[in-house]
């Protein structure tokens, strides 16, 4: 008798939560914001999907992975009521100094919706956040960001007596890939190397995995890289020597 009471409890948890979730969620227009300059600002807009009220809360983050730096950018309004099924215009502010010129740089725009107080005090609410890169690119960089990835030098190397796979870049542009690996091909052998978001001027230096037949000027590394739209854009480039 105990456990079944219990189990109903639990299922009523469950569908309270799920009802709960279900009529909420927030959506961006966008999976990542292009900030252009010479423009002094930008822009995305927020969409509540959800039939209730909600708070909107955005903000600039850095990038942990990147240099220490201040955020130079505000984003109005910062705090915002969302009715249900409306959408709102977020405008985000750069204050037109602290950012390289010569190379982009990258933050995270962080949107975060929360809900009204429930009516049910045993209601499980859930503020639900939304992340996506925010590029600064700055005016006059030498070639263009869709390139950026079809630049990029994939060489082997010798490191404590193992190959690895380098891979540099050479542009001004972040080049941000599909996935969390990369395809070797040679003929028929394959093998994948780990991938993640390069920034420019940098140099990365992985194991290979699955196969140690690679040879430079034979071997092409494949890859789909991620565009300014939120597209993937497939590349085959070959090692070089």
């Amino acid at each position: 008798m105990k456990t079944s009471l219990l189990t109903r409890l639990a299922l009523a948890s469950a569908m309270t939560l799920f009802a709960s979730m279900a009529s909420a969620g927030i959506t961006l227009d966008g999976t990542r914001v292009v900030f252009a300059a010479p423009a002094k600002e930008t822009s995305v807009v927020v969409r509540n999907q959800g039939s209730n009220d909600i708070m909107v809360q955005s903000w600039v983050e850095p990038d942990t992975n990147g240099p220490v730096t201040d955020v130079p950018f505000a984003i109005t309004p910062p705090l915002v009521r969302l009715g249900g099924n409306k959408q709102q215009v977020l405008r985000i502010l750069y204050q037109g100094q602290g950012l390289p010129t010569d190379k982009e740089s990258v933050f995270w725009l962080a949107v975060q919706e929360i809900p009204q107080k429930a009516k049910n005090e045993n209601t499980l609410q859930i503020a639900i956040r939304q992340r996506v890169k925010l590029f600064y690119r700055p005016a006059n960089l030498p070639d263009t960001a869709a390139n950026a990835a079809k630049s990029l030098q994939w060489k082997l190397v010798e490191q404590n007596g193992k190959t690895m796979l380098s891979v540099s870049n050479p542009s001004a542009y972040h080049v941000s890939f599909s996935g969390s690996t990369v395809t070797l091909r040679n003929g028929k052998d394959t093998g994948t190397a780990p991938a993640e978001m390069l920034a420019p001027g940098a140099t990365r230096i992985v194991a290979i995995k699955g196969s140690t037949g690679m040879r430079a000027g034979t071997t092409t590394v494949e890859f789909d890289s991620i565009n300014d739209y939120g597209g993937l854009d497939r590349v085959t480039s070959k090692l070089s020597n």
